[in-house]
């Protein structure tokens, strides 16, 4: 019988590969993790000793009643236990064979460096489905610049490593917006236009251009956000297109067009959007943003919305939570903020308090994302003159709670950001 290992470091290195590990990382389940290593013989003393926290926090994690929030502690985490960074939406750490000072970067060819390349990219993109971009849009940047960067200005670069800086530059524009810095986001945008440009890949190129269309509409900019959707279709051409990119792509025309009042055009586009995406014969691009069936639901209800179609409307936005995975937090929590907004509109105020209450008690401590407190305040305006109604009254001074902690937890995220 084999040695039972007893070093954290060992039973963390065997379970590298253990899908229960690997979801806790993921979700940035810290309390998941320790209750997995606790079962595999490491007290909870040791645990708290070696991530340098107190025990009694340790047994706070892993009963649930609080979550790690501060990127200082989740390094602390990986760097005692020798999780590898890009499992918890990190940098590499100093200890990993790339990290190490001096250590030559692996050659951009190599198999090894795909599988890691990608391997990042889903663990932040992953992590941020649970947690938002703002809690970690300092790791991406900081992958940007320590892992990538360097081989980006190596003589023998091949396209493969733009086309893996397209998409982690794209992901760092997204993480800026969600955290409220529009600016900084364009910035990344463009530069992962010029990447995506740089490596031929039409279809990042795509990718790229469906995400400055959004950013574009969000700065009520609709000439801007049609412009950019419209050259992502061209520069799809008649290769073989990702038809969820395609669908993207016709989604974010329609919103454009919609907002620009050109509803019959925008009920054409979103036509094309829904088509796409019940193609027959789907692809996908590793490097491309998901966007599935809620995904197009929860815009069509937008689209719907502003073309002042409310019933339809509602429809959508109805089918974008019920189909919306409950783990994808931020997802979920505009979902239903669009869906309470439309029960406003509609003037059926307990269906908006019953979808407000049920936003507020499934959203988790850890979603940082400003993004969301800002579309609850949205909610908050539009709910206020309809304060003289008592549970309308009650829902107003939750939103107010909810926003008052946030924007405690958030504080560090909503100061300036970096670029």
């Amino acid at each position: 019988m084999g040695r039972v290992p007893t070093d954290a470091r060992e039973v963390v290195a065997g379970l590298l590969d253990d899908e229960r590990l690997v979801q806790a990382c993921a979700r940035r389940d810290m309390g998941a993790l320790f209750t997995l290593l606790n079962h595999r013989g490491i007290s909870t003393r040791r645990i708290a000793a070696a991530a340098q926290i107190t025990q009694g926090r340790v047994y706070d994690y892993m009963g649930g009643k609080s979550r790690v929030e501060k990127l200082a502690i989740f390094e602390q985490i990986a760097d005692a236990f020798h999780i590898p960074g890009h499992m918890l939406g990190l940098a590499a750490r100093p200890w990993e064979p790339y990290g190490l000072k001096g250590a030559e970067p692996p050659l951009p060819a190599t198999t090894h460096d795909d599988d890691s390349d990608l391997a990042a990219l889903t663990a932040f993109r992953n992590a941020d489905r649970h947690i938002g971009g703002g809690l970690l849009y300092g790791a991406v940047v900081r992958h940007l610049s320590g892992s990538l960067g360097p081989r980006l200005m190596d003589v023998g670069a091949g396209p493969r490593i733009f086309a893996v800086a397209a998409s982690m530059t794209e992901m760092a524009g997204w993480m800026a917006h969600d955290s409220g810095h529009d600016d900084v986001a364009a910035r990344h945008f463009a530069r992962a236009w010029a990447f995506a440009q740089g490596c031929g890949d039409s279809a990042l190129a795509a990718n790229v251009a469906a995400s400055r269309s959004h950013l574009a509409l969000q700065g009520s900019d609709p000439a801007a956000a049609a412009h950019w959707a419209q050259r992502g279709l061209d520069s799809l051409g008649d290769g073989s297109p990702v038809p969820s990119l395609v669908s993207r792509l016709h989604t974010m025309r329609a919103r454009a067009l919609a907002v620009s009042g050109n509803f019959g055009l925008a009920s054409q586009a979103l036509d094309l959007a829904h088509r796409a995406l019940d193609s027959p014969t789907p692809s996908s691009h590793p490097g491309v943003s998901p966007f599935d069936a809620a995904a197009l639901a929860s815009e069509s209800a937008l689209v719907l919305r502003d073309a002042k179609r409310y019933a339809q409307a509602l429809e959508y936005a109805e089918r974008a939570v019920a189909l919306r995975d409950a783990e994808r937090a931020r997802s979920m929590a505009l979902a239903r903020i669009a869906l309470a907004g439309l029960h406003v509109k509609r003037a059926d105020l307990d269906a908006a308090v019953s979808t407000g209450d049920e936003l507020l008690d499934a959203l988790g401590p850890s979603l940082g994302s400003v993004r969301v407190i800002q579309h609850m305040d949205d909610l908050s305006a539009a709910l206020r003159p309809h304060g003289g109604y008592q549970p309308v009254r009650d829902l107003l001074e939750r939103l107010g709670q909810a926003r008052r902690s946030r924007m405690f937890l958030l504080a560090d995220i909503i100061a300036p950001a970096g670029g």
